[in-house]
């Protein structure tokens, strides 16, 4: 069966993209982390810059755009100047026109635009691969940003998903390296993620519980949703006045005293990773705004992370590790936490790799400091020696590195080590406050109480059994009967040697004892026995030598 002409057409696309890249540090980056190509060599007409990739993303389309983004997050696959690059990537498209707006509108809230707002302005703010955005006004006098899905976005995505999976279904059949990285499992990735960023209902309630976990922090500001004009192609949240930081000119932000505001951020995010374990995923300054009312302001929660309890109190530590510059205990942490074979690692080498890279970021300022290029550095050299780090760590890395751009950007003297230092040593304080919360401490008395009751019948019928000696200790251990089998045949050699030991002696003695029977001089049965006795020994010699070492 031939393909479609749209299907022919996606497949010439994604084939040129390869054949473009395939020579390029992109794809000659191998699993063992060795480029194929010298990265030196700028004049090679096979080199292309991490900036001419993202370009070519954006003109393959939204769903080859989200794919960059996800691999921003993956140090096993690319080098570090591609991902960097790939982290900031956002696309630029044309905007939906009003008539198609206003009609998607109705369908999901069952209004017409005119009905639910006082005003509507028909030019979008903002456009996305996703949606755009329009500022609307509420008649009660709200001022909001509705957020519309562009119409047929999903059913592009599905089957641009579709043609990347057969693509890399065909891949790994042929391609040792495509198997290597598991490309299909990057592919369901994507497609998790999307589906998931497709969803605006999700975004909402995210809205709403980022709002609720950062409402202490009184520098930073999360839209809430208007529920009564939200679906799943519709979000319509506050709106937020200002500007991206980063186009917020020097000269403003002299006049502007940022320290609370950059103080509040890092604390925010440090509290959603390791206290919330729930994450604004995606702060590029893109999504990152300064108020007039001197406070920032997280747009698009579409992008999530989320953190087990386990990994949050491993970031904790790593996080007091790292700000301690500590690299033999950030070194530890990661392997605690990783996927290796011992046999496939220098762990020496590793450990020596990661002190390193953390000394080299000691007492530097924000505008030098790169926590987040360090913390996606260090996952590469990870994977370079085949230690699979959790993906968590790597969205971690992403994160941190554009919370290190907003940061040099606002305050370039910002001394962040220090305020994660003493912000990561409260949380610390505060975990082990809530790990004693009455809740805990109720469960705690539960588990005492049942002990307590049954402590006396226990301690009863052990000392019961004790007694009328039917104490059994059961141990897992080797195979019994082949332990058993060694033991016998070690007690086996031990007599033979002595029977062969015995002979030998018996035959020397009997050798002084004249007879009239000999065998060439030697009385006859004192060689017989020396005889016997060599047999034997060559036999056991036999065992030792070939059976022994067989089994």
């Amino acid at each position: 069966m031939g393909l479609l002409p749209d299907q022919y057409d996606k497949y010439l696309r994604f084939f040129k993209f390869m054949l473009k890249y395939w020579n390029s540090d992109v794809f000659s980056y191998s699993e063992d982390g060795i480029n194929v190509i010298n990265s030196d060599d700028v004049d090679s007409k096979f080199d292309h810059t991490p900036e001419e990739l993202t370009e070519d993303l954006k003109k393959m389309g939204p769903t080859y755009v989200k794919l960059g983004q996800l691999l921003s997050t993956r140090p096993d696959l690319l080098p570090s100047h591609f991902m960097e690059a790939l982290a900031t990537l956002q696309d630029d498209v044309d905007e939906v026109e009003y008539e198609v707006v206003e009609e998607i509108f109705k369908e999901e809230i069952g209004l017409r635009i005119s009905k639910a707002f006082l005003s509507f302005d028909k030019i979008p703010l903002a456009s996305a691969s996703i949606g755009q955005v329009h500022k609307a006004i509420t008649h009660d006098g709200q001022i909001v940003a509705v957020k519309i899905q562009r119409p047929g976005i999903r059913k592009r995505f599905i089957e641009d998903l579709d043609t990347l999976m057969s693509l890399a279904e065909k891949a790994e059949k042929i391609s040792e390296v495509a198997r290597s990285y598991s490309l299909h499992s990057v592919i369901e990735e994507l497609r998790y993620i999307l589906l998931k960023e497709l969803d605006y209902n999700l975004e909402a309630q995210n809205l709403t519980r980022l709002k609720t976990n950062l409402k202490d922090f009184q520098h930073l500001f999360i839209p809430a949703p208007v529920m009564d004009y939200c679906s799943s192609r519709v979000l319509t949240m506050e709106f937020v006045e200002g500007s991206k930081v980063t186009k917020i000119s020097p000269l403003k932000s002299m006049g502007l005293d940022m320290e609370p505001l950059i103080d509040d951020l890092i604390k925010g995010y440090l509290k959603q990773i390791i206290v919330d374990g729930f994450a604004h995923a995606d702060p590029h300054p893109g999504n990152v705004y300064l108020t007039p009312n001197h406070q920032i302001a997280l747009m698009d929660a579409g992008m999530v992370a989320k953190f087990s309890n386990e990994m949050q109190e491993t970031i904790l530590k790593l996080m007091i590790g790292l700000s301690n510059y500590d690299g033999a205990r950030v070194s530890e942490l990661l392997l605690s936490i990783s996927e290796y074979d011992e046999k496939d690692v220098d762990l020496p080498l590793f450990r020596k790799n990661i002190a390193r890279k953390i000394q080299e970021s000691e007492n530097q300022i924000a505008k030098d400091l790169k926590t987040g290029r360090t913390l996606i550095e260090i996952n590469q050299m990870a994977a370079k020696q085949n230690i699979h780090i959790p993906v968590n760590l790597n969205v971690l890395g992403k994160i941190l590195l554009n919370m290190d751009q907003i940061v040099a950007t606002l305050t370039p003297e910002y001394d962040m080590q220090k305020t994660v230092k003493e912000y990561v040593k409260y949380l610390m304080q505060k975990k082990v406050k809530d790990n004693i919360k009455p809740g805990n401490l109720m469960e705690l008395f539960l588990e005492m109480k049942d002990l307590t009751e049954n402590l006396p019948f226990r301690l009863n019928k052990f000392s019961e059994n004790l007694a009328e000696n039917k104490i059994r200790v059961k141990v897992d251990t080797i195979d019994e009967e082949r332990f058993t089998d060694a033991f016998q045949k070690v007690a086996n050699r031990i007599t033979a040697g002595l029977i062969i030991a015995a002979l030998i002696m018996g035959a020397a003695l009997m050798a002084r004892i004249p007879s009239s029977w000999t065998i060439g001089g030697y009385p006859a049965f004192a060689f017989l026995l020396f005889v016997f006795a060599a047999l034997i020994g060559l036999y056991l010699l036999y065992q030792i030598l070939f059976k022994d070492k067989k089994q």
